[in-house]
Order: structure tokens, then sequence, then C-alpha cells
């Protein structure tokens, strides 16, 4: 058995619930984590003071995995948001390294490189985003774009670009990526003098040019020397993968992608600077899988991905759907849907639907980006497929919920009541979401079970399912676990 500490990013049930959900789908390992009210949300940041204090408080524990972000600034949206000076949040974290140097556990870290949104959207940045949000996001596009080129026309567009932002506020946001930049150069020397067992870097909502791109290519400089330091992209998958990681130490399980669309493994999803091959195979390594061919591999992943370029089922951008017949492997499997950003391929869960059982299933994902599709279905698989004594029914649990949230709600139901409701209301969500479970129910024979639904971040894009006791008449799968 082992125990894991895990100090999660914020609040949401991506970020926490199904962190919960994952690593009990295996009976042999403890979690720990921070009461769900010290953790940060939308509009609050977490409660520092208390989670170092419970960290403190832990004893015996053979591993942690830390949001630096939660103990540096109060979680991810905050690390954008503060105006903590860098002093303070160095101070912060060398309390959390006087901590963690009085345990023997394992250290399985990571830190955000800070995004840059490309909209006027300040609901996750500072206030100012909301009026110039695109053009400094076009100015760090432009600024490292000349830094490459050098190129007068680009100089020109950068120096228009700059004349439309005003000083102040360039300078504000300049100095917020700048101590972050210099946070996590120091996350570097922490792990050079031996604190973390792995690091990562992870790279939110990033593009071909970008402040956030450049960073990432001086940290990798930084810290080339050492192996357990990763610039990866993604971010709300990375606390799950590093899960994995920490409990496949010492197993070889080796996994083979499956590209429905091989012809378009090179092609690059939305949010992302890496083709969907690089992506789909860092996920695997950093999750402590081993990359194989589908002849020697233990667990074959599904990969639904897209022809031409991913759609955005938020924004509204519509791309080829799943087309065939999906044919399922006659060993162990599991389905990463990244045809869309933010929702399932609904003819792929057609299809899907379609077969008589999911014989040797190990679970689906097809929620907001690539990474994080591919990260979460990774470690539940991972784990799942490893348990000596695995949950059955937290599995059934767990795939009921994916289904809901990334096929009904976010492939369906959330472009309705956001189309056609000016109120959020758990009550118009459920009947929305009524055809839904009635299908779930009959596909995985499930007789009894109440659904709740609601809205922590009070906003459409995320929403918490809740499922009581599920009944089943039958075995969900049919399957052998790994010895």
């Amino acid at each position: 058995m082992k125990k894991i500490a895990l100090i999660p990013i914020d609040n949401r049930p991506v970020c926490y619930k199904l962190i919960k959900q994952i690593i009990g789908l295996s009976k042999e390992h403890q979690l720990f984590m921070p009461d769900i009210s010290y953790m940060g949300g939308l509009e609050k940041n977490a409660q520092i003071n208390e989670i170092l204090k419970w960290l403190e408080n832990l004893k015996e524990i053979d591993a942690a995995v830390i949001s630096l972000d939660t103990v540096a600034y109060g979680g991810l949206i905050p690390s954008r948001r503060s105006n903590d000076d860098l002093d303070t949040i160095k101070e912060r974290i060398n309390r959390l390294k006087n901590i963690l140097e009085k345990k023997s556990a394992k250290i399985y870290a990571f830190s955000s490189i800070m995004r840059i949104s490309n909209n006027n959207i300040n609901e996750e940045e500072k206030l100012y985003w909301n009026h110039y949000g695109t053009k400094i996001f076009d100015y760090s596009y432009n600024k490292h774009k000349f830094e490459i080129n050098n190129s007068d026309e680009n100089l020109a567009v950068l120096n228009n670009l700059v004349a439309k932002i005003p000083e102040e506020i360039l300078n504000d946001y300049l100095k917020t990526r700048e101590r972050n930049f210099e946070i996590n150069k120091y996350y570097i020397e922490l792990a050079k003098q031996g604190l973390f067992h792995t690091l990562v870097f992870s790279k939110d909502d990033c593009g071909e040019y970008g402040l956030n791109i450049k960073e990432a290519q001086k940290l990798k400089e930084y810290s080339k020397d050492f192996k357990n330091i990763y610039i990866k992209t993604g971010a709300d998958e990375i606390p799950l993968t590093l899960l994995s990681r920490a409990i496949m130490e010492g197993k070889h399980i080796k996994i083979s992608p499956v590209y429905l669309n091989p012809e378009s493994i090179n092609k690059i999803s939305k949010y992302e600077d890496i083709t969907v091959k690089e992506s789909v195979e860092s996920q695997i390594e950093l999750a402590g899988g081993i990359l194989s061919d589908i002849k020697n591999s233990d667990l074959i992943m599904l990969v639904n991905n897209f022809k031409t370029q991913q759609g955005d089922l938020v924004m509204g951008c519509s791309t080829q759907l799943f087309e065939g017949c999906l044919e399922i492997p006659d060993k162990p499997y599991f389905i990463a849907d990244i045809v869309n950003a933010n929702g399932a391929d609904n003819n792929f869960i057609k299809e899907l639907f379609k077969k008589d059982s999911l014989k040797q299933f190990f679970g689906y994902a097809g929620w907001n980006t690539t990474g994080n599709t591919l990260g979460s279905a990774i470690a539940a698989a991972l784990i799942y497929f490893t348990a000596k004594h695995p949950d059955k029914r937290g599995f059934l649990n767990l795939q009921m919920t994916r289904f809901l949230d990334d096929w009904a709600y976010q492939a369906n139901v959330r472009q309705v009541i956001k189309d056609n409701i000016d109120n959020i209301s758990d009550e118009i969500v459920k009947e929305k979401m009524q055809s839904f479970e009635e299908q779930l129910f009959q596909k995985f024979d499930v007789k009894r079970m109440k659904v709740n639904y609601s809205f922590p971040w009070n906003r459409f894009f995320e929403i918490e399912i809740s499922l009581h006791p599920v009944y089943t008449n039958i075995p969900f799968i049919d399957i052998l676990f790994y010895e």
C-alpha cells in the first residue's frame, strides 16, 4: 500500500473529486488531501497556511503530489491575479521546503507557466483583461516572434500594439510574468538540491509563439541536465498524471496508442503547441507507462483524433466527426476522445454504445483540452489495470460520471442551456440530462441511481455530477488484472 498526499490545483470537480475517484479504483492505496474548504476557487484563494499545517501534521506518507501554484499563490487562477511580491512567495515556498525535508516521501511537484488567453474575458485573469486581453496576447505573440525573426515587419506590428496598451497595464502584466518566471527558476534550484523526485512545468493554452513559450524554452535550457524535470503541455490533468507516476514506480505497463485517424497524428490540437502524437507519447511517459507496439502491449489506448482540425464545442467550432465502424480491440483498452476540445464526439459515442458489451474496457475521457483528456484517461487506466483489489463499482461510478459530463453535458446539454436560459438552474439541467441518463442506465444495466447536478463555480463551463448508490445486476466488465 502506498500512502500519498496530494495538494490539488483548486476545488473544481476535475481537480479535486476526480482525483479521489481515480485513486479509489485501487483499494490498496491511501490518499490524503486537504479539506476542500481550504482550496481556492474562481473567486477565492486557497488557505495556504491551513494547507501547510495540514501537510506538516501528516505522518508516514510514501509520496506527495503538490500543486506549487496552490502553495505559492493560492491556486492556478490566483497565480495570474496575485500582486504578492517575490519575497512573500519565496517565504511560502521555503516553508514548504522545510516541511518536505522532514519527511521521507518522494515529492512529485508541478507549477504552471503563466498562460496568455487570446480573448477579452477577465473571468480568470486580472480585471484589465476584458479590455486588453487580445492585445496583450498579440503583443506576447509578436514580441517573441520578433526576437526570433528580427524582421522590420514584426517590429512595426509590435510597436503598433504597444501604442494600444496603456503603459501601466503592460508594465503590470510583464511584472507579474517576470515574478512567476523567477519563482519557476527557483523551483529548478530546489530540484537541483534534491527536493523534488519529479518536477513538471505545465504549459496551458499555448501556441507557436508567446512569452509563455519563450519562458518554457528557457526553463528547459536551465534544467537540461536533470532528467526528472519536465516541460509539459497541459494543466489540470498534471496532478492525476503525477499520481499515476507515483503509483507506477516499479511497474512496467506497456501502452500502445491506436489512432482512429492515423494519417492526422501530426496535427496540433487547439490550446496546445505540440502534435497529437507528441502529446500522447509524452502523457504516457509522464504517467509512468511505457510506449509499446500493439503486439507487446498490456493496454491499448484508442485515440479518437481529428482529421483536419480539432473542434471546440464551447466556441461553437464544429469538426469532422467519427465515421465508419468502430473496432474494439481483443485485449484491455481505454479511450481518449480528442476530436473536440471541450466535449465528446457524438458520433463516436453512438458507435461505442452499439456494442453489446464493453468487455476489457478500462475507461473513457473526452473533456476539455487534448492534454486533459489524455492525462486523466491514462491515469485511470493504469491505476485500475494494476489494482490487486480493484473497485469495480467505483469504476462504474467513474465511467458514468465521465459519460454524463464529457458526452451528455459538454457535447450536448451545455450549449442548449447556454443559448436559451438566462440563469443557471440545477432543475432545468436535470430535465435536459434525463434522456442521456436513461441511455447510460440501459447501457450499463444500472437499475437504480440518483444523479444530482450543480455548478460549483457558478458558470456553465464546468459541472459537478454527484452519483448516489449504483445498483447493477451484472458485472460491468470482464477483465484480467495485472499481476
